[in-house]
């Protein structure tokens, strides 16, 4: 959970709130409502336990046509842009120390971006163990990185650093949209509260697991994420964390000098291991698509030498290389947001719904039906208050690709005509599918 998002997100949450106060309240109520939607994943995910996020629970209570358009937008749209965007974190980190006082070229940053792409998916193909291996290290490095910030931030405050949090609300917005996109940064660097709900099948005792997991995790990045945000406002000005390139990097030239390097390198470890993770849950959610064949065939198939989803892998992490060709982090953000919570919400609707539709199914774990409605609110507001406030022609194709998935749902999947049969069925691409995973598993995996 804890990845590029707090060391990327907080100088547009200060930039749409305008100040200290509103954007550390922001802040809190991230954390607020990601508990609040990570408690409905947890009955849901503890009564349907698949793999796939919200897509069984989209199918099991709406049938497949929204869940086809939400495995339709995430594959195409929102795992790889989460991978792009933490991957250009990264190559952000990684090239800021060698650029001091200019920004690093773009050209620099995008090729950074795509060998670290390269480079996760190989290490998925390549084994569970060793993608698990890697997260556990990097998962280390960045709780290190977010402790040597928070304690820092705390010795400074105690020395009187407290100039910048002073008359906290002065110059504050109060712009509807602007509140909503400011949401939109705030809940990117959360992201990941959902995550568990992806790999289901491979928890043990998820039953147990699961809800432990949100209970302690969520409360605990969400005090995290404040004090690091107070860190960064005992030796910044609102204006220059708004001019900082990367604001870990100025906090630690500013702290940690001479020994500064070490920031940036422990967030770059920091944003990797978050791609790392973004890029094994978007495998699996490819791979249960496929295998219900609302994708293509070739794409529920697994190595039987590696048991890994390499074509999936493969597949995400093409797509992710191509978001990074020609959009910005922010860009990236705002639009990743704007689809990502339209199914949060519908998602905590299907909760509402099987309590009505499906009475008879064992939940370990029962929330109380507030905080579904809760949640549905909250992701209508951060849908609509963008939209209202700031129309922009961004919203309106994001809501196009959505709808585009109708077409591709009723050629290929609802009413199967013989040529479409041939392309998603597996006996019209498996001499195909074959030829491809030969290829693939011998050049990239063995």
């Amino acid at each position: 959970m804890i990845g590029s998002g707090i060391f990327i997100s907080p100088k547009a949450v200060l930039d749409y709130t305008g100040a200290v106060g509103p954007c550390l309240c922001v802040w809190a109520a991230c954390g607020v409502i990601s508990t609040l939607g990570a408690l409905c994943y947890a009955e849901l995910g503890t009564m349907i336990t698949k793999s796939g996020g919200e897509y069984p629970y989209l199918m099991a209570a709406f049938g497949s046509i929204p869940a086809y358009l939400y495995s339709w937008t995430t594959i195409m749209v929102l795992k790889p842009s989460s991978f792009a965007i933490i991957s250009l974190s990264f190559a952000k980190y990684a090239a800021t120390p060698f650029y001091p006082g200019c920004t690093p070229p773009d050209v620099v940053t995008k090729c950074l971006a795509a060998a670290a792409i390269l480079l996760i998916c190989l290490l998925n193909c390549l084994s569970v163990k060793l993608a698990t291996y890697v997260q556990n290290i990097f998962t280390a490095a960045k709780l290190l990185i977010i402790l040597v910030i928070v304690v820092a931030g705390m010795v400074l405050l105690a020395q009187g650093k407290t100039q910048n949090i002073s008359n906290s609300f002065d110059g504050a917005q109060t712009s509807f949209g602007a509140i909503g996109l400011a949401f939109y940064s705030g809940l990117w660097a959360y992201d990941g509260w959902n995550q568990l709900n992806c790999i289901t099948e491979e928890l043990q005792n998820p039953h147990r697991n699961l809800p432990l997991a949100i209970i302690i995790a969520i409360p605990l990045v969400t005090v995290c994420y404040i004090l690091v945000n107070i860190a960064y406002f005992t030796v910044m000005t609102p204006t220059e964390l708004l001019q900082s390139e990367a604001v870990a990097v100025t906090f630690g030239d500013r702290v940690f000098y001479p020994v500064s390097w070490i920031v940036p390198l422990f967030v770059v470890f920091s944003t990797f291991g978050a791609a790392n993770g973004s890029c094994f849950t978007a495998g699996r959610l490819i791979y249960v698509s496929g295998r219900e064949g609302h994708m293509l065939k070739i794409l529920s198939y697994i190595s039987l030498r590696r048991y890994t989803p390499a074509p999936a892998l493969i597949f995400n992490g093409f797509l992710s290389i191509i978001y990074i060709i020609p959009l910005d982090i922010k860009t990236l953000i705002n639009y990743f947001s704007f689809a990502n919570w339209f199914f949060y919400g519908l998602t905590a609707l299907s909760l509402i719904v099987m309590r009505f539709t499906k009475k008879d199914m064992e939940r370990p774990v029962k929330v109380p039906i507030f905080i579904a409605a809760a949640v549905i609110l909250v992701s209508a507001y951060l849908v609509l208050a963008p939209i209202i406030d700031r129309p922009e022609w961004e919203y309106l194709y994001c809501t196009l690709f959505i709808l585009s998935g109708l077409i591709l749902y009723f050629l290929f999947v609802h009413h199967k005509f013989s040529w479409t049969r041939k392309i998603m069925s597996e006996c019209g691409t498996v001499q195909f599918s074959r030829n491809l995973i030969n290829v693939t598993l011998k050049c990239i995996i063995e």
